[in-house]
């Protein structure tokens, strides 16, 4: 193929891509299919990871402190916004398992009975 052949250009093949993508997006939120939820209780607070941290080695960490505050939810870590205390989340590992506050006691039953704290 010669160059005379050649009857767009790269740049012009670009610029219509990212004009068809924008064209697209712009004509699916008119018509309202693309779905903006303002339920919060689905919402993900944020994404976390844990430190192991050892006596012996110094670990790294930001000097700025989160947004973010923790506090006991029924016996389950919740993470919570400064700016916003009622949008809180409880922590859960991979599984979606919750994160208990404290270690449970031996003698303690495993699950606590509904109608045992309303007593």
């Amino acid at each position: 193929m010669s160059q005379s052949e050649a009857r767009y250009t790269v740049r012009s093949l670009i610029v219509t891509a990212v004009v068809s993508i924008v064209g697209t997006i712009l004509a699916l939120e008119a018509s309202g299919r693309i779905d903006h939820s303002d339920n919060k209780d689905h919402v993900p607070v944020g994404e976390f990871e844990a430190i192991h941290v050892t006596p012996d080695e110094p670990f790294r960490m930001s000097p700025k402190a989160s947004e973010l505050h923790a506090a006991c939810e029924n016996g389950y870590l919740a993470i919570a916004a400064d700016v916003d205390p009622s949008f809180r989340g409880i922590l859960v590992d991979y599984k979606n398992r919750g994160v208990r506050c404290r270690r449970p006691s031996p003698t303690a039953p495993a699950v606590p009975e509904q109608g045992a704290a309303d007593e």
